[in-house]
């Protein structure tokens, strides 16, 4: 195994966050860290990596596996150039080239013949260590690099850019850039999916999904889990329980084991309730109190099974509205704005329309304007060109991905209470309480808050608006997997009419029935979701590659020996399509098998605790022989799920 985590724990003060978590990362596993913001996801990637001890517990791992780990927003703080920087992570292979170039040229020289046992010994030198450099990459270093800068989307820096110009997120997505031409034994990534576009978390997916080595990764994107990890390990409570699956089936299966779980406690309190009536009416009378004694002996024995603990407490709210707007809620015709210290427009001709009721999302890769164009729409940038109207009885609630409007110095009572003077204060405590705000936490300061509670700050500022139009910048950023869905909730209740950026690609499926592509010289417009866009794209570029090639066939260029790398391309992309398709189907046969053969499972299990059952023995090997083979058929099948997923 690369890492074995033996009952790690770890304490500030009386507060536990860490207890007895013990898991393993085999060689090439993709493993997903979840759980709620502030169960120690983070800690424990510290002290995984050495950055931080624990209290008790063992981190095993051999001398020879090497771990790259990326802290959340961990910029790269360096003064040399892009170029420099990714190179320093082959000063190895630099080291050996030079050699090599300096074995060459004493090859070269013709004094070295006159002495056949040196000019031998340079020989067998200059042999070991080309082999060496070969094996190690040496000959691919400038191809890696250029390939892993693109993907990260630096493709069209020039290599001389000093790092300490660049901004927050580009430094982050260059850090990951640099561990990634590392290539460690073990990957370990505490959000990387922050400050990344969907162009470049799609890459990254990619590059992921072919690495050689392990990845322990902590995410709270749930479409970049689903994509990349095959085994899911939950922190809640302070402990660690594997699941085998990437995200949507181990939502699946941890609902199935609670449902489960509910049953046989149910059943057996059932049992109880029964046993204890019959030892209470009939323990006094002399005819059944034997019989009443033996039932409580019974119950004495019992082995009691703990009422299961639900999900965790989960922020609740909901969005109303004061009153409805008009039918017709924004007019954006031929937008344009630029920036002062840039003569080009940051985007120009953008235009589109909003009616009541609508969710729209608004997508396009980073820097291209999006942020900058809600900003317009709320009167808080200037625009150059264009038109912007909104209807009648608009009222509009925007969401700051930034939290601007957050006054630092407030407490989060006073925040809301400032920015809402005519509610009564229970009123504040009970929204912040629906926020996960309870007792003594209304009284910290914003500035000492986390980025996921300033989130939920804003959240409630936004809920009390009781806005009929809602603006939301990335609003999912900062938030863990739970409060997104709770808000994923509120907004499909909502009543309103929704615009929003998002870079997260399931929030964008849930939510958007409409989305509008940001680019320079314009928008795109797609009807429906993320995916069905992503379809619809495919469609068109297949389309072009149909007319482009029947346009060459019409002009006879076919006869004349053409290039046919367009037509070749197009096959192959149209049997990848066929073998992505076979391969999801193999998934979902073997997911349903997964699903029929647990369910068998959990009735034999519940089968086993029925007391008509386990007190006869005869019954109990024959259904513990069953769930043997069950659980072996189980075992087998995952193999193959898992192997199809590798």
């Amino acid at each position: 195994m690369l890492l074995q985590v033996s009952d790690i724990s770890k304490s500030y003060g009386v507060s536990s966050v860490l207890s007895s978590i013990t898991f393993q990362v085999q060689p090439r596993e993709r493993v997903g860290l979840v759980g709620v913001n502030g169960a120690g996801k983070s800690t424990l990637l510290r002290i995984i990596a050495g950055e931080m001890s624990a209290d008790s517990g063992t981190i095993y791992k051999s001398k020879e596996t090497t771990i790259g780990y990326l802290a959340q927003s961990s910029g790269l703080q360096s003064d040399q150039t892009i170029d420099a920087e990714m190179h320093a992570v082959f000063a190895h292979l630099t080291e050996a080239e030079q050699e090599l170039r300096a074995l060459e040229q004493q090859i070269a020289d013709p004094k070295l013949h006159e002495d056949a046992k040196q000019y031998e010994a340079v020989l067998n030198r200059y042999s070991t260590l080309s082999d060496w450099f070969r094996e190690k990459g040496g000959f691919e270093v400038e191809t890696k690099i250029r390939g892993i800068l693109h993907g990260m989307g630096f493709g069209q820096f020039p290599p001389d850019t000093i790092i300490s110009t660049l901004s927050g997120g580009q430094k982050t997505r260059l850090a990951l850039a640099r561990i990634l031409l590392q290539s460690p034994d073990l990957l370990m990534l505490d959000e990387p999916t922050n400050y990344l576009d969907i162009e470049t978390l799609t890459w990254l997916e990619d590059y992921l999904r072919g690495y050689d080595g392990g990845i322990l990764v902590v995410s709270h994107d749930r479409y970049f889990l689903d994509a990349v990890v095959q085994t899911i390990v939950e922190i809640e409570r302070h402990t660690a329980k594997r699941y085998t699956g990437n995200y949507s089936r181990y939502i699946e299966i941890k609902a199935a084991e609670y449902e489960a779980q509910m049953k046989q406690f149910d059943k057996q309190q059932d049992e109880i309730a029964k046993l204890e009536d019959f030892v209470q009416r009939n323990i006094v009378r002399a005819s059944t109190t034997k019989r009443a004694q033996s039932r409580r002996k019974a119950l004495e024995k019992m082995d009691r099974i703990d009422k299961p603990l639900g999900d965790l407490k989960k922020a609740h709210f909901s969005f109303e509205i004061e009153r409805q707007s008009g039918n017709d809620v924004l007019d954006v015709r031929d937008l344009s704005i630029t920036f002062q210290e840039k003569s080009d427009p940051l985007f120009q001709n953008v235009s589109f329309r909003l009616e009541r009721g609508e969710n729209v999302a608004l997508i396009g890769p980073n820097g291209i304007g999006k942020s900058t164009l809600l900003k317009s729409l709320v009167g808080q940038q200037a625009y150059e060109h264009g038109t912007i109207r909104w209807g009648t009885n608009v009222k509009i609630g925007y969401y700051d991905q930034e939290h601007t409007g957050l006054n630092h110095a407030n407490t989060v009572l006073e925040e809301l209470w400032g920015t809402y003077p005519s509610i009564e204060e229970a009123r504040i405590r009970t929204v912040l309480g629906n926020f996960l705000f309870s007792g003594d936490d209304v009284k910290k300061r914003i500035s000492s808050l986390s980025g996921g509670e300033r989130a939920r700050v804003s959240l409630s500022k936004l809920m009390l608006a009781r806005a009929n139009m809602l603006i939301l910048d990335e609003p999912t950023n900062h938030l863990d997997l739970y409060s997104k869905e709770v808000l994923e909730s509120a907004l499909m209740d909502y009543d309103g009419t929704l615009l929003f950026i998002s870079h997260d690609r399931y929030f964008l499926n849930k939510m958007a029935e409409r989305i509008v592509e940001l680019e320079p010289q314009g928008t795109q417009h797609f009807l429906g979701n993320y995916d069905e866009m992503i379809q619809k794209k495919r469609e068109n570029d297949e389309l072009q590659l149909e007319t482009l090639s029947f346009s060459q066939g019409k002009q006879g260029k076919p006869t004349a020996a053409p290039d046919p790398a367009p037509v070749s391309s197009y096959e192959a992309d149209k049997q990848a399509k066929r073998d992505e398709r076979n391969r999801q189907r193999k998934q979902e046969q073997l997911e349903k098998e997964i699903a029929r053969l647990e369910g068998e499972i959990t009735a034999f299990e519940e089968q086993l605790v029925d007391p008509e059952i386990y007190n006869d023995y005869v019954r109990v090997q024959s259904i513990q022989t069953d769930l043997d083979a069950l659980k072996a058929q189980l075992q087998t099948v995952y193999e193959s799920w898992e192997e199809l997923l590798a």
